[in-house]
């Protein structure tokens, strides 16, 4: 056996191979039990090689592989992130979006994996989960405007701003209270503080039909979210991006999963 300088034996062969990239501080999330595809994919793996990442995979290529990430906290980076969802063997690439000037996260980023299928997995089965080693729930969402679709840049959508939320409203029961009652409704957003990962108690949701959303307006404010009454007002619909404004302004409707995350006015 070859001896390494001082007498010591080196480590058996593809030992390092055998670790996941990941730090040794980090607990691994335990592998969901709705997972079902993992194991035979592994046996895939094992007997015909790495699962290809077209359309042969299991969908056809313009199938909506990546999901959105959102409220990341300064430090979870694209290794952090890789660590998360590594037990699951269909990440292909983790992705934070960073300031260009001063290189900090954004608070939010991308992930994709292997097909559409292991994507609508790991959104349904990892979306408010708590993430690994932070108090911070996972917050996932598409990243085009719905599951599997094309993007359709085109298409209107109406936005109404929600506030005075109570601090358990979660996306999803903001879209289900609303949705409850209106079927055009595509998504809800609760906005979160990035550095107490608590909700800021206001939030927006989304509607295809220009109508539903003035009725709402109407109909829905004062009606009881969880433990709060809402405060429904208007906010900036979908238009084209850039667009300027009288004040030599533009909107910037700011998307994440779904669709609508905030609306405000940032100088040109």
């Amino acid at each position: 056996m070859m001896q390494q300088p001082g007498g010591m034996a080196p480590p058996p062969m593809g030992m390092d191979q055998q670790q996941p990239p990941q730090q040794q501080w980090m607990t691994m999330p335990q592998q969901p039990h709705f997972w079902p595809q993992h194991q035979q994919q592994q046996q895939q793996q094992q007997h015909y090689g790495a699962l290809p990442t077209n359309s042969a995979a299991g969908g056809a290529a313009d199938e909506v592989r990546s999901l959105w990430i959102g409220d990341l906290q300064y430090w979870m980076d694209e290794a952090y992130l890789s660590s998360c969802f590594y037990s699951t063997g269909e990440l292909v690439s983790a992705k934070v979006i960073r300031n260009k000037q001063t290189g900090q996260s954004e608070g939010y980023g991308f992930l994709e994996f292997r097909t559409h299928a292991a994507a609508e997995t790991i959104l349904q089965g990892y979306n408010g989960a708590l993430m690994p080693n932070s108090e911070q729930s996972f917050r996932l969402n598409w990243a085009s405007l719905g599951a599997g679709d094309k993007r359709t840049d085109d298409s209107p959508e109406y936005t109404i701003f929600v506030g005075d939320l109570a601090g358990d409203v979660t996306d999803y029961v903001l879209q289900e209270t609303f949705k409850a009652v209106y079927q055009s409704v595509k998504g809800a957003k609760v906005v979160i503080d990035r550095l107490t990962g608590r909700s800021k108690g206001y939030g927006f949701v989304k509607f295809g039909d220009e109508r539903e959303q003035q009725r709402a307006m109407s109909e829905m404010n004062g009606v009881l979210c969880s433990t709060r009454p809402m405060r429904i007002g208007p906010a900036a619909n979908k238009k084209p991006m850039n667009a300027p404004t009288q004040n030599g302004k533009r909107e910037a409707l700011i998307y994440g999963g779904l669709g609508l995350v905030s609306a405000e006015m940032i100088p040109v």
